[in-house]
């Protein structure tokens, strides 16, 4: 009896193209309220203000009186790590491709028992730890447990590395490197160890002292890129698109022509142009790229900054136009976000108050420098956060915005700042 004949082995087996997996991301409406503030790099918990028991998990009614009187308070998270696993098996795929995960049990100092993630550089149980709010891959917060004193990094634990967006060995898109923004954004990610850092040059015919120092370093290289034009985008998306694991969209059009200016429609389209539009083109085509990366292992894409500006969260009629322009980017922001957190890509948006530059230079200090908001951006990072107000001036609007937002727009109507 005749044997079949074996089929030949493949030279080239087909490789599947490997998906992205995130952790569980469904949240109650009150359990969004931790997430709200870890994109802010902060833990806040409930507190009662009949009994003022601090509450965790997040509920609905006060576990001591039974009160629906919660408020959402800053904590300093440091506590007491009484017992700590190792878990070996899970049910979630995210957690199976990433096992062991060591977690435990703070009793923190405020008064409250929380299960958190345990930092590599955490002693064993018993011990005094601070616990972090971060967000994970699916941009929901976890809580960790970090040691009390020092400044330890995500980044610095293999299991949550991936909390983080560290930019250290990654290859990273500056759309535009003509601006002292540009810059400072490139400077700060090479002393960051950025690996390679393509810098956006809009017009190659005018040279730039700071872009022509920027050539010298050795992890930087000088691409053609104009945001305000579709095929300019298209054409680098093609060729660096699979390759990046960061953008960091810089490019800005900033005047202050009235809107009842002669110039205030021309001003206002250039504006949108750059600061919405250019967006948007950025994100048609490099977005998808990014998206297509999201599952490669220790090299995948991992994030997309926007630096936007304060005057987004409220107009400022001195810089109505512009305003408006950076109000319609943090919306197209949000879309974007929403469209890469399948991939477990994080947004993160800064909304740096006024810079000292040429068109804010009537604005009366405190004011950034453009280093100071480069900082920034490698910070955010570095950390675990979605939302950023860099500045004296930025924490003060974010703080009468969350506080009556109607009285930040009449306060800013009359002139004020």
């Amino acid at each position: 009896m005749t044997q079949p004949a074996k089929r030949p082995k493949r030279k080239n087996p087909i490789l599947r193209t490997r998906q992205p997996t995130l952790p569980p991301s469904v949240r109650s409406r009150v359990a969004l309220g931790l997430t709200a503030a870890a994109a802010r790099g902060r833990l806040a918990l409930q507190v009662c203000l009949d009994c003022g028991a601090v509450q965790y998990p997040p509920q609905d009614a006060c576990r001591a009186c039974l009160s629906h009187r919660l408020v959402w308070r800053t904590q300093d998270g440091r506590g007491e790590l009484l017992t700590e696993t190792v878990l070996r098996n899970a049910q979630e795929l995210y957690f199976r491709e990433r096992l062991p995960w060591r977690v435990g049990i703070v009793r923190l100092d405020a008064g409250a028992n929380a299960v958190a993630y345990i930092h590599a550089g955490v002693s064993a149980a018993p011990c005094r730890v601070r616990v972090e709010a971060a967000l994970d891959r699916a941009g929901q917060a976890a809580l960790v447990a970090v040691p009390e004193y020092g400044r330890p990094t995500l980044s610095d634990d293999p299991k949550l590395r991936e909390m983080s967006c560290d930019p250290r060995m990654r290859k990273v898109l500056v759309t535009d490197g003509k601006s002292a923004l540009g810059q400072a954004v490139a400077r700060a990610l090479a002393a960051a160890g950025a690996d390679l850092i393509w810098i956006g040059e809009a017009e190659p015919w005018k040279k730039d002292l700071g872009l022509e120092a920027l050539r010298k370093l050795p992890q930087t290289a000088i691409v053609s890129l104009d945001v305000t034009d579709g095929r300019s985008v298209r054409e680098l998306a093609g060729e660096i698109g699979g390759k990046i694991d960061i953008v960091v969209n810089t490019a800005d059009f900033h005047r202050t022509f009235s809107i009842a200016s002669r110039r205030g429609v021309e001003t206002a389209q250039q504006e949108m142009d750059v600061n919405y539009f250019g967006l948007l083109r950025l994100a048609q085509e490099f977005a998808p790229a990014l998206s297509g990366r999201a599952a490669d292992g220790a090299s995948s894409a991992i994030a997309w900054v926007n630096v936007l500006s304060i005057f987004a969260l409220s107009n400022y009629p001195a810089h109505g136009t512009y305003s408006a322009s950076k109000a319609a980017a943090f919306s197209l922001s949000q879309a974007l976000r929403a469209e890469l957190r399948p991939s477990g890509i994080r947004v993160i948006n800064l909304f740096p108050g006024p810079i000292d530059d040429e068109w804010d230079q009537l604005e009366r200090p405190p004011k950034l420098s453009p280093a100071a908001v480069a900082t920034a951006v490698v910070e955010a990072l570095k950390g675990s956060v979605e939302d950023v107000y860099p500045g004296d001036v930025a924490q003060d609007w974010l703080a009468r915005h969350l506080d009556n937002p109607k009285a930040l727009e009449r306060e800013l109507g009359q002139g004020g700042q």
